[in-house]
């Protein structure tokens, strides 16, 4: 017999627009907490234990939240608006404010990268005010790193992911673009690695593993493309997935390196096992697209939770191969 098919533990109500981005934090402290960004400037912070918004805040006049993640170690919150602004909050002691804020220029829907270095520094990626321009600054200071411009011309930039690799001088950059191309950076020397196109339509998303060099993008098609990087950093595609119905928002790879999240313009949330691309489960709750899915960072990895966040302003919570199934 086959499984019937789960149901969220619990869901989350309030946010009142649709539901953009999601990140979790329950790595520190005694309270597990989900930021979730709307679709009308506000940030709410969920109380997991309570399954309640404990704080909400606007700093984007009433724009769009594209964007939400912490600095880890501090109460400091970062957030992304259609407002062209990026906003640093001081969350600490009950503190709502907003520390500084910085221009990007950029009025597309591309989610910032955010990446923590070992000297305590952190590098924020962005999309920038020129169509293919990407632009790196350091946090806290805001000193401006490098811009990325391609040789070609390859439309908007849609979606980006900065990571350190084990071994080399310096962190690296995936890019996304609106004609369907994926481009693989150099940050420390400015330059462009590699390029391949992944898709006839412009890339929606990509999340990418380091700890095994692979990726997967996906765009207003049916079709999931998987790629990895060679030893000389050459992109490679490998299999994809054709999906049921077209279109993915946003894709999570889970902390463990064995679960693969898709948010479908379908409404539904599908799970695959990310080793070899097994599709596992189908979760259908939303009644309207999802945006966003969002893997938690609970030490404890029975207490791990997948997030999905819709545009029927609604969050879903999941329970999902937390016991060591085999998920393939």
């Amino acid at each position: 017999m086959s499984r019937p098919a789960p149901s969220p533990i619990f869901t989350l109500r309030g946010a009142g627009a649709p539901l953009n981005t999601l990140h979790f934090s329950c790595h520190g402290g005694d309270t597990p907490l989900l930021f979730s960004g709307s679709g009308k400037g506000a940030i709410h912070m969920w109380n997991l234990n309570t399954r309640r918004a404990e704080t909400v805040v606007e700093g984007h006049s009433g724009n769009s939240v594209v964007w939400v993640n912490t600095l880890r170690g501090t109460d400091t919150l970062i957030s992304q608006g259609r407002d062209m602004r990026v906003c640093l909050w001081d969350l600490s002691e009950g503190r709502r404010a907003v520390l500084d804020s910085l221009w990007t220029g950029s009025v597309g829907f591309c989610q910032c990268s955010l990446l923590e270095m070992s000297t305590g520094t952190h590098l924020l990626a962005f999309a920038g005010q020129q169509t293919e321009e990407i632009k790196i600054v350091e946090l806290p200071s805001k000193t401006p790193v490098c811009t990325l411009v391609p040789d070609a011309k390859l439309g908007m930039v849609m979606c980006i992911k900065l990571w350190q690799p084990d071994s080399g001088p310096g962190p690296l950059l995936l890019a996304g673009y609106e004609d369907g191309s994926l481009l693989l950076w150099d940050v420390t020397q400015r330059a462009q690695l590699n390029q391949t196109k992944a898709h006839p339509e412009p890339v929606m998303c990509l999340t990418f593993d380091p700890q095994c060099l692979r990726g997967v993008s996906g765009s207003s098609e049916k079709d999931l493309c998987s790629w990895r990087l060679d030893g000389q950093n050459n992109l490679q595609l490998q299999d994809s997935v054709t999906l049921v119905n077209p279109g993915v928002s946003q894709l999570c790879v889970r902390g463990d390196g064995k679960l693969l999240a898709s948010a479908g313009w379908d409404h539904r949330v599908r799970i695959f096992g990310w080793k070899k691309l097994r599709p596992l489960a189908v979760l259908q709750y939303h009644t309207d697209l999802v945006l966003s899915v969002a893997f938690s960072d609970h030490q404890d990895p029975r207490q791990r939770l997948l997030a999905a966040g819709s545009k029927d302003q609604r969050i879903s919570l999941w329970s999902l191969f937390n016991e060591g199934a085999d998920t393939g």
